[in-house]
């Protein structure tokens, strides 16, 4: 294992942060795999996770089975995670602007096919390096100029040159799901067997430019650009959502930490015989066909449902209380689906978002992610 260290410019006199992460393997090998955790820094099982993940590719690399690279970045976001208010962690957006940390990643496939659509060959392995180069090259000339912008640009750079990319984060309560490109679906679909995934979303834009869209969209956009060149998939990238923010113990993290293992023996980053892959517990669904749950009132908030859970549509998954008369408001889905995720806070305001049901009779459009 070597170890790097990536400085991020400081935002203010006196102060720093830096991005540590972890290279297993020979550095350039073939498949190259980008785990990264808690990109939203209060995410905690993700982190959690990397231990067992670093521990476990410490002995792999040792014992001389580790074909590929891995790359590991047990803390993707230094920034948010010295963000404390009032004692209480705030990872998800930035306290400097308010933007999320998992938006508004450079889009670097507008300027990709200037870049690189003449130069592509015959050949899918020299594309792949081909473009890869020019991804790096497009990176180079984006402006950083906030600390949010500068760690958005050096994760990018440490994940350009990885054939596969797993960000690892969690909701606040939740089943474990997935959410990837629609063409990535089958190469993920047996980590998320392994996982015991419950939904698995996916979408070729789903608005926001968040980190695993900005990986995997510039390969999907210059192959569909240039129909007449073998452009392969060749970053495919996957948000897998740990459960909720208060799932972190030992058990959890080394069973997730195996299925991720195994699912790279799958794919041929580790030497070594492969499990026999669970029958998966969902099919992957539209992200516009996610319903998120809005309260419609404010009030003490009970679910009636727990995540995880099948439910149909007009089925009441919550019932609002108001504390001052006692009237009841119940909550229903207007899908049918799984109740995949839902809020932490147990009081609801107008407009709030109680949860996501992964659907498949919705047709949403727009900024299909929460913000």
């Amino acid at each position: 294992m070597i170890t790097d260290s990536y400085a991020i410019p400081a935002g203010s006199p006196g102060t720093s942060h830096a991005l540590t992460v972890h290279r297993f393997g020979r550095q350039g090998a073939r498949p190259c795999v980008h785990i990264q955790a808690a990109l939203h820094a209060d995410e905690i099982p993700g982190m959690i996770c990397a231990q067992s993940l670093r521990r476990e590719l410490v002995a792999i690399e040792a014992a001389g089975d580790l074909i590929g690279e891995v790359v590991l970045v047990p803390v993707a976001n230094p920034l948010g995670l010295g963000q404390l208010v009032l004692g209480q962690p705030v990872g998800r957006f930035s306290l400097t602007d308010g933007g999320n940390f998992n938006r508004d990643f450079p889009a670097l496939g507008e300027g990709l096919a200037a870049r690189a659509g003449d130069r592509l060959g015959d050949e899918p392995a020299g594309n792949a390096a081909l473009i890869r180069r020019a991804l790096i090259e497009e990176l180079e000339t984006r402006p950083a100029l906030t600390q949010a912008e500068h760690l958005k640009k050096t994760l990018l750079g440490l994940a350009l040159p990885a054939d596969l990319v797993l960000d690892l984060h969690c909701d606040a309560e939740a089943a474990m799901h997935l959410y990837t490109h629609t063409a990535a679906a089958e190469t993920f679909a047996p980590l998320a067997a392994l996982l015991g995934a419950r939904a698995v979303l996916v979408a070729e834009v789903s608005g926001g430019d968040p980190f695993d869209e900005a990986l995997s969209r510039p390969w999907a956009e210059l192959a569909r650009e240039f129909p007449g060149r073998p452009v392969p998939f060749g970053c495919q990238s996957v948000t897998v959502e740990l459960r909720g923010q208060r799932d972190v113990d030992y058990a959890m993290a080394d069973s997730d930490a195996a299925a991720i293992l195994a699912f790279l023996r799958h794919v041929g980053v580790i030497a070594g015989a492969t499990v026999a892959l669970p029958d998966p517990l969902c099919s992957p669904t539209a992200l516009e066909a996610s319903e998120p749950i809005t309260a419609p009132s404010s009030g003490i908030l009970i679910y009636r449902r727990e995540v995880g859970e099948s439910v149909s549509a007009g089925e009441v998954i919550a019932e609002i209380i108001d504390p001052l008369t006692g009237e009841a408001t119940p909550v229903a889905t207007q899908s049918s689906g799984v109740f995949y995720a839902r809020s932490s806070l147990r009081f609801a305001t107008p407009g709030k978002r109680l949860g996501k049901v992964a659907g498949t009779s919705a047709k949403r459009s727009g900024r299909l992610l929460s913000p």
